[in-house]
């Protein structure tokens, strides 16, 4: 068997192939870069990049795509259920990894640090008098979605004396206040109720920048917009103008519309800003689960198991599983 991969996956990944495939390694995110690797590939592994219907369409011999991770906007599953081929993700992987990330851009945020950092660089001492810093304690944090790693996010923020809000269209008033959190049916109304919003949601047609210029004048002049999810999620040149109005107070940004981000995206340069390069998925601990997991799931698949973990269940009804 061949397994085709965007980037390479991590060595103890890699050594669960050996012996069993030949590996391509691209280091390309786009596979119709190299569709005469593709053409006689049966697994591909997608890390950093997308796999769109030209690519799976022109690579006859795929049975299985591998995402490292929970997110799949990336992948056209649509195209790929329709020619039977399981989407294996990652669940579980990452949570303890992005939730640690999250609260600690909450850390940077009610700490002031990034303006307090590039200010005392440039000598301005007296920064530490700005009267910005604040404690978290009894602070509320607002999550939009409460999905494995919002329910694990959560849990921190209550564990540091936090109180947790929760909107998330998927669960009920009973299950989100049994997590501990205040319900809200319309994430709209949650948002001038918060000193935190947390975004924890996938990109959809529906979430694609849920947060603008409106939802952003909702919140608190004092407040912090955190995401580690997806960039899409936000209006980056609105968030920008927000900042830089000071309609909120601060940002942690963790992943970007397009990846990796143009130089002069309007984040950059806008004020109380915090950037990462969408890595908080990226610990140590994370990417060995993720990796190997990924790797076991397409294994399983070529072996003609049903994998659980996918993003189109409905694929196991495909003839080719019959």
């Amino acid at each position: 068997m061949k397994f085709v991969m965007t980037q390479a996956v991590c060595q103890e990944a890699m050594d669960m192939l050996n012996g069993k495939s030949t590996v391509f390694v691209a280091d390309n995110g786009d596979p119709n870069n190299y569709l005469d690797e593709m053409r006689d590939a049966e697994a591909v592994i997608v890390r950093i990049g997308k796999l769109d219907r030209n690519a799976i369409e022109r690579s006859p011999n795929l049975k299985v795509i591998g995402r490292t991770g929970v997110g799949y906007d990336n992948v056209d599953v649509e195209a790929a259920t329709a020619a039977g081929i399981p989407v294996v993700i990652t669940p579980g992987t990452n949570n303890r990894s992005v939730a640690e990330h999250t609260l600690a851009m909450v850390f940077a945020v009610s700490k002031n640090l990034v303006e307090g950092h590039n200010e005392t660089q440039r000598g301005n001492f007296s920064i530490r008098s700005a009267g910005k810093a604040f404690e978290i304690l009894g602070k509320t944090i607002g999550f939009i979605g409460l999905g494995a790693i919002g329910i694990e996010t959560a849990r921190l923020c209550k564990a540091l004396g936090m109180e947790t809000a929760g909107y998330d269209p998927f669960l009920s008033k009973e299950a989100v206040e049994a997590m501990g959190c205040a319900y809200y049916s319309d994430y709209e109304q949650m948002l001038g109720d918060c000193d935190f919003i947390s975004l924890h949601t996938p990109l959809t047609a529906d979430t694609r920048n849920m947060i603008t210029l409106k939802q952003l004048k909702m919140m608190k002049r004092t407040a912090g917009l955190i995401n580690c999810a997806r960039g899409g999620l936000i209006d980056e040149a609105d968030l920008a103008v927000a900042l830089n109005e000071g309609l909120i107070a601060a940002a942690g940004i963790d992943v970007f519309e397009t990846e990796p981000p143009a130089v002069d995206n309007p984040l950059f340069s806008a004020k109380n800003v915090l950037c990462s390069p969408h890595s908080a998925a990226q610990t140590r601990e994370s990417v060995i689960g993720m990796h190997t997991m990924c790797v076991k799931g397409c294994l399983d698949v070529l072996n003609g198991e049903k994998f659980p973990h996918v993003a189109n269940r409905e694929v196991y009804n495909h003839p080719n599983w019959n």
